[in-house]
């Protein structure tokens, strides 16, 4: 059986409280080798069983995913962590301890069990636990941990909800779980605690400076500042290669001064527009009222960035739904969640920025 023909089951669940006989039909997709999504913090997660080499090959199937781009592998609980990693040194279990369950994911040392399939042929492993209720009644009932990246074909904005899941997923895999929208709306934190010094390798949910309140010492991968759209040549960790989270419309990212961004976006807009193009705007709460007569989603408040990731990916899928052909979106500050969404504004543009200085 193909890809394409298979039956899609969608399972409504209570968010907090999930239903035990819809988590148990999910959990049997999975352990007889199934592909099933489900909702986790960040974005929802397309999971096989992480120690079945064949249920593995499924997701890179459902998504179009290249071989050579590596998984997380989401645990129940941090005491499974010895089952998949090796070599687990102190500072991964200070991590566990402060941020598990939650949007961060440590790549550490992988042990045998873990197939290659998982790491993309890597001595190392992406593992983290997710803080939500469906994610782990879902792991523990399949009794395996699950490999999962975003669920979503690969290359498009990562779904947020199980409508998105359904546009890129039904037919290809065996459930989706429906429990509703994800809280912060952009991928975990990777961070790679393998070398001398930990290193993020894709910014993510848990920002910087909270990593840095429990290990100072953490650095951020220089491939990431700035982010051009250029791709690494080995994919150390999911999410940093190829192009990502784009929509079908063109996508250009206007940087700088605040204050000087709204003049510059109008000039594009003009621009495009002129040129037969339909436009739309993502802007900040700040400046959307300087874009009179243009398609505007407002993502949120440069003073609560949470609002912005929590929007981004859903926003960018309505402007195809609405066929725009080119996406201006205002940036935003790299502090806190900032660089998570600044990261992924830039890959959905493939490098083409405007500064506004």
């Amino acid at each position: 059986m193909n890809a394409e023909s298979i039956e899609t089951i969608l399972l409504n669940v209570d968010p907090i409280r999930p239903a035990a006989d819809a988590i148990a039909t999910a959990a049997a997709i999975l352990r007889a080798g199934g592909v099933v999504a489900f909702p986790t913090e960040t974005v929802y997660g397309l999971g096989a069983d992480a120690l079945n080499a064949a249920a593995v090959r499924k997701i890179f199937t459902a998504k179009g995913r290249p071989a050579d781009n590596p998984l997380i592998v989401h645990l129940a609980a941090a005491s499974e962590l010895a089952a998949v990693a090796a070599g687990i040194p102190d500072a991964a279990y200070a991590l566990a301890q402060a941020f598990w369950p939650g949007p961060l994911t440590l790549v550490l040392p992988r042990t045998e069990v873990v197939p290659d399939v998982v790491t993309a042929g890597l001595d190392t492993v992406a593992v983290r636990v997710p803080d939500h209720p469906v994610a782990l009644a879902l792991i523990r009932a399949a009794g395996r941990p699950l490999a999962a990246p975003s669920a979503n074909l690969s290359g498009r904005p990562s779904p947020t909800n199980a409508r998105h899941v359904m546009e890129d997923m039904a037919g290809r895999i065996g459930a989706v779980i429906d429990g509703g929208e994800t809280g912060i709306g952009v991928e975990s934190t990777v961070l790679d605690l393998t070398g001398a010094t930990p290193m993020i390798l894709r910014p993510g949910g848990l920002p910087r400076e909270k990593l840095q309140a429990v290990l100072p010492d953490v650095t951020i991968d220089p491939a990431l500042l700035p982010d051009t759209g250029e791709e690494p040549t080995v994919a150390r960790s999911p999410g940093v290669k190829y192009k990502h989270y784009a929509p079908q419309a063109e996508v250009v990212v206007v940087e700088g001064d605040p204050a000087k961004i709204p003049e510059r976006v109008r000039s594009l807009a003009a621009a495009a527009a002129a040129a037969g193009k339909k436009v739309g705007i993502i802007a900040t709460a700040e400046t959307a009222a300087a874009y009179d007569g243009a398609h505007v989603l407002v993502c949120g408040s440069r003073d609560n960035l949470l609002t912005v990731s929590h929007n981004l990916f859903s926003y960018l899928r309505q402007m195809d739904a609405v066929g725009v052909d080119l996406i201006i979106a205002e940036g935003v500050g790299e502090a806190g969640l900032g660089l998570a969404i600044m990261n992924r504004l830039r890959k959905a543009a493939a490098g083409r920025i405007v500064r506004a200085d």
